[in-house]
C-alpha cells in the first residue's frame, strides 16, 4: 500500500478494510498534534494557540509501503482555516488509501502577514523531513496540498525554497523546505490584478504592499525547473478563486518543463473540498490517485 500524508474520505467498507489492517489509530481517533515550534515560534506575537503552528498527523490505517507523505494546508483566504472539509477529510481518504497525512495549522492575517505563514510550511517540511523515519516516510517523497488560500501558501512552498542551512543550531533547520510534489486545490495563486483574491491578498500581504512584494507572491511568475511535479484541479465557474489563477500556474510549469496535470471541471462552486457525491466533480480524488501511481508515489520504491 502507500505511505503518503494527506486526508480525505473513503467508503465505509475500504475504510473498515483498512481499519482492521493498523491497531495503532482507529477511525474516530484524535491525531498527534505537533508543534513546529516546541519554545516558540519564531515572530510570534503572543503565547495563545493562534501563535503557536502546529501539525495533526494522521497515520495511514494500513501499511505504508510507498513511504509517500503529503502536509495538507486548509484554505480560508489567510484569515482562518477550514480544517473539517479541506483538512481531517481529506486526511481521512489518504488514510483509508494507506498514506499518512499532516493537516497544517498556519498562523493568519491580520495578525501576521508575509512571511510568517511561509515560513510556518516551510518549517512543517523541514519537520517531517528530518523525522521521516518516525513517521515512516521518505526523506523525498514528502509532498503538500493546499486549498483556496491554501493552495496559493503551497505553491509558495514550491517556488520559495532552499537546501537548509548546514550551521543552523536547529538540526531541523539545516534540511531542505523544498517540497517534492504540489496537489493544489482551487487554489489562489496571483497577487496581481484583475484575477487576484482580494481578501487573500489583504490578509497576506496588507492594506498597500510593495509591487516587488506583490510580483515575488505571485507564484506564476516564480516558476523555475525545479518547481516540484504538480496536480491541480478547480472548475470553470467558481466565483471566487478564478480559473485563471489555475490556468496561470499550469502554463508557467509547463513552460518551464515541470511535468503537471490540470484539470478543470465545467461545474461547481468554490470550497467544494472533496465533494465525493458529486458524479463529476466527485471524480478529482481519484484522479489525483491516478497521477500519483503515474508518478511512482503509491508504490514501494525500488
Amino acid at each position: 500500500m502507500v505511505t503518503t500524508c494527506v486526508i480525505l474520505c473513503a467508503t465505509a467498507r475500504g475504510a473498515k478494510a483498512q481499519a482492521q489492517k493498523s491497531p495503532s489509530l482507529s477511525m474516530g481517533s484524535e491525531p498527534q498534534k505537533i508543534l513546529l515550534w516546541v519554545h516558540g515560534a519564531p515572530g510570534a506575537l503572543g503565547n495563545e494557540e493562534i501563535d503557536q503552528p502546529s501539525l495533526l498527523y494522521f497515520p495511514p490505517w494500513g501499511e505504508n509501503e510507498s513511504g509517500t507523505c503529503v502536509i495538507v494546508a486548509p484554505g480560508g483566504s489567510y484569515g482562518g482555516l477550514a480544517t473539517n472539509h479541506e483538512g481531517r477529510q481529506a486526511a481521512s481518504y489518504f488514510n483509508a488509501m494507506g498514506i499518512a497525512a499532516f493537516v497544517l495549522t498556519y498562523r493568519l492575517g491580520p495578525r501576521y502577514h508575509h512571511p510568517i505563514e511561509l515560513g510556518d510550511a516551510q518549517r512543517a517540511i523541514r519537520l517531517v523531513r528530518s523525522r521521516a523515519a518516525e513517521f515512516g516516510v521518505r526523506a523525498d517523497r514528502i509532498g503538500i496540498m493546499g486549498f483556496s488560500a491554501g493552495g496559493h501558501l503551497a505553491s509558495t512552498a514550491g517556488t520559495h525554497f532552499d537546501a537548509g542551512k548546514v550551521d543552523a543550531g536547529d538540526p531541523i533547520d539545516r534540511v531542505s523546505s523544498r517540497p517534492d510534489f504540489l496537489i493544489l486545490a482551487y487554489p489562489v495563486i496571483t497577487m496581481k490584478a484583475p484575477f487576484a483574491h482580494a481578501g487573500s491578498r489583504k490578509n497576506l500581504l496588507g492594506e498597500n504592499p510593495d509591487p516587488k512584494l506583490v510580483d515575488e507572491l505571485s507564484n506564476e511568475t516564480q516558476v523555475t525547473a525545479q518547481t516540484p511535479p504538480t496536480f491541480i484541479f478547480t472548475t470553470s465557474d467558481d466565483s471566487v478563486v478564478p480559473v485563471e489563477n489555475s490556468v496561470m500556474f499550469y502554463s508557467a510549469l509547463h513552460k518551464a518543463g515541470v511535468a503537471a496535470e490540470l484539470h478543470v471541471f465545467e461545474n461547481g462552486p468554490h470550497g467544494v473540498g472533496l465533494d465525493l457525491a458529486d458524479p463529476s466533480l466527485g471524480e478529482w480524488p481519484k484522479l489525483l490517485m491516478d497521477w500519483m501511481a503515474g508518478r511512482g508515489l503509491l508504490s514501494a520504491p525500488k
